[in-house]
């Protein structure tokens, strides 16, 4: 029997102002310096999401492996402790911008305290494992792009593959993963190597219905790609804006 391409699925996190108040970013902000419920964990939530640009960041500044896993472990440490939310600024409130700032005044300011004191109180706040950094890191194209320009790069990329990620435990959930996994090529990576007639023939349905579920599966892709980037700013003004700079980014 042939999968259940069109079936819907389960809606999506909505980001109108009534609900947005309840996205990590937003509880972050809301705490600033005091104590707010999920404010810490939420906060924990996008760190262990968006470490690897930050990673790359610190690599990208000359640093060795062991030193860049160390630094920016260190930085989540000391994040995590709040000591740099008074940096966050709630009238430019994209988390990604916070967090390069951030970033940045950690190196300049507690480099060499960092490499010289045992980094992280001998805890590890966000666990970063060394052989994946790195050989996602061996793997970044070689490009004439700043270092900030290239953070933001692996920023955007590191959405798109959340959203990925989410949208394949979905079809997953619904017992439709070969689905997922004959589609995704429609919504990311080389579409030209992409034949209707082959995928449908694959997937035992007509052309009709291959388009169908393309379609449905590019909705999907946009509404999770939406609430994705809504967790990482402060208001739902942001998020087009947001969305716009980061199709900017992956285009340049």
């Amino acid at each position: 029997m042939p999968p259940e391409p069109d079936k819907p699925l389960t809606s999506s996190p909505r980001t109108d102002p009534a609900v947005f108040a309840t996205t990590h970013w937003s509880v972050v902000l809301a705490a600033g310096h005091s104590s707010v419920p999920g404010a810490q964990a939420a906060l924990e939530t996008l760190c262990r999401t968006y470490w690897y640009p930050l990673y790359v960041y610190v690599r990208g500044q000359g640093q060795s492996a062991h030193d860049a896993q160390d630094l920016t472990q260190e930085f989540f440490a000391r994040l995590l402790e709040k000591n740099y939310l008074r940096l966050a600024d709630p009238d430019r409130g994209k988390f990604r911008a916070f967090l390069l700032k951030s970033l940045k005044h950690f190196l300049v300011n507690e480099w060499e305290k960092a490499r010289t004191q045992k980094r992280g109180g001998g805890q590890c706040a966000i666990p970063l494992d060394a052989e994946i950094a790195e050989s996602r890191y061996a793997g970044e194209p070689v490009q004439a792009l700043t270092m900030d320009q290239v953070y933001e790069k692996r920023w955007a990329l590191t959405l798109v593959e959340a959203t990925l990620a989410r949208l394949r435990e979905n079809y997953q959930a619904g017992g439709r993963l070969p689905v997922f996994e004959a589609l995704k090529g429609f919504i990311w990576g080389d579409q030209a190597v992409l034949s209707y007639p082959e995928v449908a023939a694959r997937l035992e349905l007509t052309e009709g219905a291959l388009k169908v579920a393309v379609h449905r599966l590019r909705v999907r892709y946009r509404e999770l790609l939406r609430a994705e980037v809504a967790q990482t700013v402060a208001t739902p003004g942001e998020v087009d804006e947001e969305l716009k700079h980061l199709a900017a980014v992956l285009a340049a």
